[in-house]
């Protein structure tokens, strides 16, 4: 039997978000302090916004009852990254669904660029979708590489893997880097990298992996590579983690400072997060993730990292989850924190994840948070697979599962403090902002906490016009929640 019977369209792995999620803009030069705020934690990837104030609780995107809504924008019929705010343009990555060019016709891969003042479309940058050798599973989902802008440049990677510099002013290629052709990189079904900018040099994860028969294609093909920023020059390319792909890789990297020095944080296809050094891609330290062993369960379908790392201090947190159409998956989640200081392989020594056990005492895990609960009735797992990254703030950590149990940890401990059934499947991240954690979920319905360790639902009943499967985003007073086809800009005080 095929492995895309098994395992269905991945766009909106996140970044990361997904994020699928939606990873962090980065800014440089003539910058507002909203846009700041629009980078969502900038390098650490954290999705915390620590300058807006009076964030709207109350709105309505019902037709004819407008409440509270700047203005909305029809995109494409896919939005699982959250847009990006800079220089008075707002970035979102989409498909061609909706052509605002008539004469581009077919499955596209399309950046949309709006005026952030009224919403008035700009431009739009129009790729190709995967070429014809990769599984066309995800052929409809257009762009789900959340783009990253630095300073008069829009920096993202396309379906097939070409990583693109483009002008923010409007949108016409600078240059672009064939991971394909150059590299001889297999893409699984998409890439949704988000690319992680610092200083000159852009860092991105291929997305090489297996195909529709669960090959891996190409062992040898990098994982990793740093490209020159403003050429678009390789600058080196790391194999990590070579034959030991699980099934794909669609996370984005993230930087970290340790010890007086910079890391860049990939998350491996094997489960495995791995810091290397910036300038050459030496190894600094690993640490494994996905259970060694496992239950049989975890054997037979081991959970990996979908979701990015957020990096706060000198930690990184980040959950495994598994593609999220895999229907009937493994259950069982595991959340981890991460010590950055280390150097060699810090893993867990054999499926113990008692930090405190006298055999992980090189281990750098400071705690995880997960696996079965045993003799509980109700629900036997501690924690599920995750889309999400964590929201990490005032010692406190944010983060769902992907069927949608909301979780507040203490962000030193791992202790879990309270929970919430949001009742919706999550494929996006929680969003902190003036004090409030948004979260977005899969029925259009938004919930809004009050920060803190007791657990305090600001409102339950607020929700938009369709599907939201994105982060939420807000810069210079304004928030911003896509749906699959339109994007509002909902205004707050």
């Amino acid at each position: 039997m095929k492995m895309n019977q098994f395992f269905g369209v991945l766009g909106v792995l996140l970044a990361a978000t997904l994020a699928l999620t939606f990873a962090p803009l980065i800014l440089r030069g003539g910058e507002k302090k909203g846009e700041v705020a629009a980078r969502n934690g900038d390098l650490s990837r954290n999705p915390v916004n620590l300058t807006d104030k009076h964030a709207p609780v109350d709105w309505s995107t019902e037709e004819g009852k407008l409440k509270n809504i700047k203005w909305v924008q029809k995109i494409g019929e896919r939005g699982y990254v959250a847009p990006v705010i800079a220089g008075g343009r707002v970035f979102y990555a989409t498909n061609n669904k909706h052509p605002r060019n008539p004469k581009i016709k077919g499955e596209r891969a399309i950046l949309m660029c709006f005026s952030e003042k009224d919403g008035k479309f700009l431009w739009q940058a129009v790729h190709d979708m995967c070429p014809p050798e990769v599984d066309q599973q995800a052929k409809p989902d257009g762009l789900v590489s959340p783009p990253v802008v630095d300073g008069n440049f829009v920096y993202f990677v396309t379906p097939g893997c070409q990583v693109v510099c483009a002008e923010v002013e409007t949108g016409k290629t600078v240059w672009q880097y064939d991971l394909m052709k150059e590299l001889k990189v297999y893409p699984c079904i998409i890439n949704s990298c988000s690319p992680l900018v610092v200083g000159g040099v852009v860092y991105v994860v291929t997305g090489n992996g297996r195909d529709d028969m669960g090959e891996l294609v190409a062992p040898k093909a990098p994982s990793f590579v740093a490209l020159d920023k403003h050429k678009g020059k390789l600058k080196w390319q790391s194999a990590l983690p070579g034959e030991k792909i699980i099934h794909g890789q669609w996370s984005s990297p993230v930087y970290a400072e340790a010890n007086g020095k910079g890391q860049v944080i990939f998350p491996g296809g094997d489960g495995y997060l791995y810091s290397l050094e910036p300038l050459t891609g030496d190894l600094i330290w690993k640490f494994r993730c996905t259970p060694a062993k496992g239950s049989k369960q975890e054997q037979k379908k081991p959970n990996y990292i979908v979701a990015t790392p957020v990096v706060h201090g000198t930690r990184v947190y980040v959950g495994l989850g598994h593609a999220p159409d895999l229907g009937v998956g493994n259950p069982i989640g595991h959340l981890f924190c991460v010590d950055i200081t280390k150097k060699g392989d810090v893993s867990p020594v054999d499926d113990n994840f008692d930090p405190k056990a006298p055999v992980n005492k090189n281990s750098a895990m400071v705690w995880h948070y997960g696996g079965v609960i045993e003799g509980k009735d109700d629900r036997t797992i501690e924690f599920g697979p995750t889309l999400s990254r964590c929201v990490v703030q005032g010692g406190l950590l944010y983060i769902p599962e992907e069927i949608g149990y909301f979780y507040c940890l203490d962000a030193n401990t791992g202790k879990k403090l309270w929970e919430h059934d949001l009742k919706t499947p999550i494929w996006g991240s929680p969003y902190w902002v003036d004090g409030k954690v948004y979260v977005a979920g899969d029925d259009g319905s938004v919930y809004i906490f009050q920060h803190g360790r007791e657990k305090k639902l600001l409102s339950k009943d607020l929700e938009v016009d369709g599907a939201v499967q994105s982060t939420p985003a807000m810069a210079n007073g304004v928030l911003y929640i896509a749906t699959k086809n339109k994007l509002y800009a909902i205004a707050g005080k």
